[in-house]
């Protein structure tokens, strides 16, 4: 699973719309319906939001790893 459909799976998992991910990520909701259709690559700053957001590791949000750890405290 690559991050596009990562993001959109941990996305609807939570029921969240784009619309609210979007406001968070302080983008409009087209924006982020791109990055989940992979027209537009998300920034990384953003991915750092969604990942704590969602409490996943970078890895795991990335699709680098499937293994479902926590995003690391300080």
């Amino acid at each position: 699973m690559n991050y596009a459909q990562r993001i959109r799976a941990l996305r609807e998992d939570h029921e969240k719309t784009q619309a609210e991910i979007a406001k968070l990520l302080q983008v409009g909701q087209r924006t982020y319906c791109d990055y989940e259709l992979e027209k537009t690559r998300i920034p990384v700053d953003s991915l750092i939001i969604l990942a704590q957001l969602y409490n996943v590791s970078m890895d795991y949000i990335c699709g680098v790893s499937d293994v479902l750890a926590p995003f690391p405290q300080k």
